[in-house]
């Protein structure tokens, strides 16, 4: 794999058959339902990156899933932010309403048997213009499944879905009923990218997450909302790839925090991302990790944008 995104194929619809259909697919919903594990399952392979902690996804990620005459182009969102402010979570909310904007099906990501204020927050940004499916994530941790009949008469009430479909993104449950349920909203026309694509993304982004979501995994709750990852180097060829990355951080104090005793908290986030960058490229990778302090970095939106935030 080399680190361009692959180009769209504007052949890709099949002459005959039925007619091949392609749109942009929205996955909205307040932070840590379950939007890019739900993502990922989708497409079949490991796109967004994913934690326990909200806000892990920032960047608006195109995932592309084809089947026979339909192509979906699913549009990954970072998590609508209610509680909190700040330069960078009003750059990814604008993220959130500008994919709303856009696409052609919304999926609403809520999660079973919970509606908090941050869910209600989101309603009133989903278009009324377009058709909005109701996808009510992690249904296999409800314990007791008859309160889901209740639950989605609730939120019914909250917004006319053009559908509900009750998923679970980590068992893969009820996917391909979503699946076709969006399909039925797909706008007729050719298909942007060729059949085997799975992002419009450089490789070189995806290590950058791999990284990313290492340290959101594996380091505690402060530091992960203060550091970002940058790509510096990249070479590959068919024996393998030699990677350089820096892990921007906004202070000093948290240099040791990200480093651990004698260097070993970095040693596992980097040998944890190289496996998965080897997974990713299927072939080695030589990965080398450093850590940079750039103050304020995600106060100025002028340096966010630098370090690759739409």
């Amino acid at each position: 794999m080399n680190d361009d995104a692959l180009n769209p194929s504007p052949d890709a619809g099949a002459a005959g058959g039925p007619p091949s259909r392609c749109g942009f697919v929205a996955l909205v919903g307040r932070p840590n339902v379950g939007k890019s594990t739900l993502g990922n399952a989708l497409i079949g392979a490991k796109l967004s990156i994913v934690s326990r902690k909200a806000q892990t996804t920032r960047h608006r990620i195109h995932g592309v899933l084809t089947r026979d005459a339909d192509q979906f182009v699913f549009v990954d969102t970072p998590g609508f932010q209610t509680r909190h402010g700040g330069t960078m979570n009003r750059m990814m909310n604008r993220v959130v309403t500008q994919a709303l904007a856009e696409v052609d099906v919304v999926v609403h990501v809520v999660e079973a048997g919970k509606w908090s204020a941050g869910d209600a927050a989101v309603v009133p940004l989903l278009p009324r213009q377009r058709p909005v499916i109701l996808a009510v994530n992690k249904i296999d941790a409800l314990k007791d499944k008859n309160a889901l009949f209740a639950y989605v008469a609730r939120l019914s009430q909250e917004f006319p879905y053009a559908a509900v479909v009750p998923v679970s993104a980590a068992r893969s449950v009820q996917l391909d009923v979503l699946v076709g349920e969006i399909a039925q909203y797909l706008p007729e026309g050719e298909h942007l990218f060729d059949a085997d694509t799975f992002t419009d993304r450089p490789v070189r982004f995806l290590a950058a997450e791999l990284i990313r979501e290492k340290i959101f995994r594996l380091v505690g709750d402060e530091l992960p909302y203060g550091c970002t990852v940058v790509i510096e180097q990249w070479e590959e060829d068919d024996s393998g790839a030699r990677v350089s990355a820096c892990v921007v951080i906004e202070r000093d104090s948290h240099r040791p925090i990200l480093l651990g005793s004698g260097g070993q908290h970095m040693k596992r986030i980097a040998t944890e991302a190289r496996q998965d960058m080897v997974k990713l490229l299927d072939k080695p990778v030589f990965l080398d990790v450093y850590v940079k302090t750039r103050k304020g970095w995600s106060g100025r939106e002028a340096t966010l944008r630098e370090l690759g935030y739409d």
